[in-house]
């Protein structure tokens, strides 16, 4: 997509997106806009309402924004015009920023219009959106220099569309391999390093309980580990560690899954959610050293695949206790979590994954859960969260809790064999392999990263996590 800003409309032709704020249902005064009104009593500017004119060579589409909206619905508000409307889009279409709108407004409007060009038939014969056409032009009419608003808007647009096309593809496409092959292009794109640990590297570093949940595929699991470094770094520069689950599918292992096996092409939507931060992080040029660990695996089924009651060790050392090999993101965090402490000295750390049902259980479809014990980072965690619509909530990592996790043959287990507080147990689960870190931070996005909303007749990605990790790492 390519953008440019113009003062008027004359002598343009094309599509008109015209955004309103509400007014009143019985209004005598119409919606105007340049000599095209609409009566009020037809479309008065409610939210989540349109409104279409065709006059003067253009196609008008007045969009209802309500008396007032957040971020995250005027997102989705201009990502369904874009999805909904696109038989009426030609090469031309302009969109008119009210002179109220803040920049964060104009983020979200513009980010919102790009992420309606994401179809989810990625193998079906079907026209490409005409936002990705190479002679697409969109005009923005404002009398405010918004040019590093809208390029910005259009970098987390792009990422986010990174990642769902990430989540969406089958397993089939999106194996280990086929994540680390992407780090290392993107990486290349936009100013990151990225080294690949492969099954022997792993094998010979200690990496144990990664290794072991991978031990059932064919695909060779892929430790990945990139670095973006800003330019002018010194002492006061701030150090952030991410790391995302990667597993690209979960069978549950041999203990397999009963149910929602159609789904777990989306249990590699943490480390998805990583990938697309370390790009955003790097083409924005955020003034902060970003590590990020995502171990990349499938839970298969096979005569090698772990089994229930298996001890196996992790990176630093700690023998882990089999209890359930469909509990296997947190073996990979745990040693995800480990390498990245020990090598890298991260000064703060978060850890993002598809973890628990449980999550799922508590808030719906509503928000991710977090857990940490550092006050600073779940304030900034959740007002991040808040201003973009990506919320979370916290739940608690009381020490209570560390009896779940306690095996008489080994040092932890990797599962509490109760189905009471599973959120709450993997967390501690891995907090145990973070040395006390005061500044680590986990969050569970079972409920969140994949669902069903408007885009889709089916289950998709929701490329949650993304814009929220970046904007955590900007307001640091």
């Amino acid at each position: 997509m390519q953008t440019t800003t113009i003062k008027n409309l004359n002598n343009f032709t094309g599509t008109v997106l015209i955004p309103v704020f509400e007014t009143y249902s019985k209004s005598l005064v119409p919606i105007e806009f340049q000599g095209v009104s609409v009566a009020s009593k037809v479309f008065y500017g409610k939210k989540d309402t349109h409104y279409m004119i065709e006059k003067y060579d253009c196609v008008h589409i007045f969009i209802g924004l309500g008396k007032e909206i957040d971020y995250s619905s005027l997102k989705t508000i201009f990502r369904r015009i874009a999805y909904n409307q696109k038989e009426s889009f030609g090469t031309n279409v302009a969109l008119v920023l009210p002179e109220q709108f803040s920049p964060e407004q104009v983020e979200a409007a513009i980010s919102g219009l790009y992420l309606g060009s994401y179809d989810l038939g990625h193998f079906k014969k079907t026209e490409k959106h005409p936002f990705l056409n190479e002679n697409f032009e969109l005009a923005l009419i404002s009398k405010k220099d918004i040019a590093n608003t809208i390029s910005k808007a259009i970098k987390i647009a792009n990422a986010q569309l990174e990642t769902l096309r990430l989540v969406d593809l089958p397993p089939n496409t999106v194996t280990p391999k086929y994540l680390s092959n992407w780090a290392n292009q993107s990486g290349e794109k936009y100013g990151f390093t990225v080294e690949t640990l492969g099954f022997e590297a792993c094998k010979k570093a200690g990496l144990g309980s990664f290794l072991a949940v991978g031990k059932g595929s064919e695909n060779e699991p892929q430790f990945v580990i990139m670095n973006y470094v800003p330019k002018n770094v010194n002492a006061k520069t701030k150090h952030v560690g991410l790391v995302g689950k990667g597993i690209t599918y979960d069978t549950g292992g041999l203990n397999i899954k009963t149910s929602a096996m159609l789904d777990m092409k989306c249990d590699m939507a943490g480390g998805a959610a990583v990938f697309g931060a370390m790009q955003l992080v790097a083409d924005l040029n955020l003034p902060v050293k970003v590590t990020a660990i995502v171990p990349c695996a499938e839970n298969a089924v096979d005569a090698k695949s772990f089994v229930a009651s298996d001890v196996i060790h992790s990176y630093n050392g700690t023998s882990i206790e089999i209890i359930d090999t469909d509990a296997e993101g947190r073996l990979v965090l745990a040693d995800g979590l480990s390498y990245l402490i020990k090598n890298f000295k991260p000064e703060y750390i978060i850890d993002i994954a598809t973890l628990t049902g449980s999550a799922m259980g508590t808030f719906g479809h509503e928000c991710a859960a977090l857990f940490t014990n550092n006050e600073l980072v779940s304030k900034k965690l959740q007002e991040s969260g808040d201003a973009i619509g990506e919320r979370l909530w916290p739940l608690p990592l009381w020490d209570c809790y560390k009896s779940d996790i306690e095996s008489e043959i080994a040092d932890v287990k990797n599962y509490s064999g109760k189905p009471l507080a599973g959120a709450i147990t993997a967390a501690k689960f891995l907090e145990y392999f973070t040395d006390n870190h005061k500044a680590w931070a986990h969050l569970d996005i079972a409920g969140v990263a994949f669902g069903n909303d408007e885009f889709a007749k089916s289950k998709h990605a929701t490329a949650y996590g993304v814009h929220l990790l970046t904007k955590f790492i900007e307001n640091l």
